[in-house]
């Protein structure tokens, strides 16, 4: 591919930039970075400031791992949600599809991924023993596996299974409303939201 010339180092640098982040190839980076260029500078100043304090401001709920910028998120905090459900998701980006569902009100636990051999990912990269340490308090009545309908998400469904087993805790797992293969953020939140209501007991 031929390379990009710019007419400052500067420009380059930012360029590439935004071209590290993920789907953004040059050409978009360059738009985004000329679009910077054409905004007022307080707003070009509290767009790095926002970036900048991202990382210190930020941080992971004690309790579900959900991003939150208190030790505990508002979802963990809140009272009227059902403490007694949880649903297993594998990022922060399944917590925001099913919470735009308006469907589901307990509360949540994620993983931070799933078991991906090709990957490199296994089951003690994410976070199980949290999980585990959960259902053995005795206040869980159900447990929402509600991962992707891929390969990786139904390994780590089924591993899960029979890890948690021995909690006696009742397992269901999303309707297939969301069709095999999908991701929970690339689901329309109709379905989705039907998939949560509907789920249906684990079966191996």
């Amino acid at each position: 591919m031929e390379s990009q010339h710019y007419p400052s180092k500067t420009l380059e640098e930012a360029v590439k930039v935004f071209e590290s982040l993920p789907g953004i190839g040059k050409k978009t980076a360059l738009r985004m970075v000329l679009h910077l260029l054409r905004q007022a500078p307080e707003q070009v100043a509290l767009f790095g400031q926002t970036l900048s304090t991202l990382h210190a401001n930020i941080k992971f709920c004690q309790k579900c791992n959900n991003i939150s910028d208190n030790d505990v998120c508002s979802i963990c905090n809140d009272r009227m949600r059902d403490h007694t459900t949880i649903a297993v998701v594998e990022n922060i980006r399944d917590v925001i599809s099913i919470e735009n569902t308006g469907q589901y009100h307990g509360v949540y636990h994620v993983l931070g991924g799933i078991i991906s051999p090709m990957d490199g990912i296994g089951p003690s990269d994410l976070k199980i023993e949290s999980l585990e340490q959960k259902l053995s308090e005795n206040t869980v009545k159900e447990l929402i596996l509600a991962l992707s309908t891929t390969m990786e998400g139904d390994t780590t469904n089924f591993y899960l299974f029979r890890r948690l087993a021995k909690y006696n805790v009742p397992i269901s797992t999303l309707s297939r409303g969301v069709s095999v293969g999908d991701e929970l953020e690339h689901t329309d939140e109709l379905t989705l939201g039907k998939s949560i209501i509907n789920r249906i007991p684990f079966n191996i």
